[in-house]
């Protein structure tokens, strides 16, 4: 990607795509040249449109000036009007005159994935969720759940499965004495964790690269495809996917590929396009658009 420095440049669009703990923001230029700007993660739940603006203010303008024409944010959990406005009103502060846009993060899945294309597009990272695209918007999706009451194949799940095999003495023994060693964790720590800390789905979720280690292990594996298969039974199945693929989005659709299109074939689907992030394929989409 060009990467020019675009500072008090006249720029046509700023992109964010916000994660739980970082944003990667991409300004474009009128020339089409784009700069990449990284912040911490923006939570309107948490933040107020002051805390905002003073992130912004600090990291994003002297990267880029004040001068933006658009505004395209895209996160999870921020589409309650209020929390939209939280941010609109920071954006209106910072970069006067400015017309923003905020979406999920499942709508970015779509549009990087997708671009202008009807299509089956998913998340599956800490969390999962999927939809159906027209192309324009998401017209059909299927409720996540969350990890306690879906988020088939995410990380969190995966993690949650290890945990339910460490607690009732099911890990084979070799990886519970590996686990025992890496971990200072015993069943009242893993209860705490989950039942009583914030963000436990993120907390599980940061086993996946143990998971992934073991995953030629007959027992992880099974535990790997047995979520993934869950995740196509519950979730694709729904959707028109003998006539589309399926589309991914998402650190563990990036790391275990391999399990997944196997999975997915069993089940009669095929995987489509995969990508680790979104964000340079919104650039792609919001560029297009111009």
């Amino acid at each position: 990607m060009r990467d020019y420095n675009l500072k008090y440049t006249f720029i046509m669009l700023l992109i964010a795509d916000c994660g739980s703990t970082k944003v990667d923001w991409r300004a474009i230029a009128a020339d089409g040249s784009v700069k990449s700007v990284n912040t911490e993660g923006i939570n309107p739940v948490f933040l107020s449109s002051e805390d905002i603006s003073k992130i912004l203010e600090e990291k994003v303008v002297p990267a880029i000036g004040t001068d933006v024409k658009e505004i395209y944010f895209y996160g999870a959990g921020i589409l309650a009007p209020e929390l939209a406005k939280v941010l609109s009103d920071a954006f209106d502060k910072v970069f006067p005159g400015n017309k923003s846009f905020v979406a999920s993060d499942l709508l970015a899945a779509a549009r990087a994935l997708c671009g202008h294309s009807a299509g089956i597009a998913c998340i599956m990272g800490t969390g999962a969720n999927t939809c159906f695209y027209d192309g324009n918007e998401i017209v059909d999706n299927v409720r996540a759940g969350g990890f306690i009451l879906g988020d088939e194949a995410s990380g969190g799940v995966l993690g949650k499965k290890l945990m339910a095999d460490f607690i009732k003495g099911l890990l084979p023994k070799e990886i519970e004495e590996e686990f025992v060693k890496r971990y200072d964790l015993d069943y009242m720590k893993i209860v705490q964790k989950v039942y009583r800390e914030p963000l436990p789905s993120k907390w599980l979720a940061s086993f996946s690269p143990f998971i992934s280690e073991f995953r030629d292990n007959p027992h992880i594996n099974n535990l790997i495809r047995t979520s993934f298969d869950e995740f196509f039974k519950r979730n694709i199945v729904h959707y028109d996917y003998k006539n589309y693929p399926v589309n991914l989005v998402g650190s563990i659709a990036h790391y275990y590929e391999d399990i997944l299109k196997d999975v997915a074939a069993q089940n009669g689907a095929t995987i489509g396009k995969i990508i680790k992030s979104p964000i340079d394929g919104l650039v792609e989409y919001h560029t297009n658009a111009i």
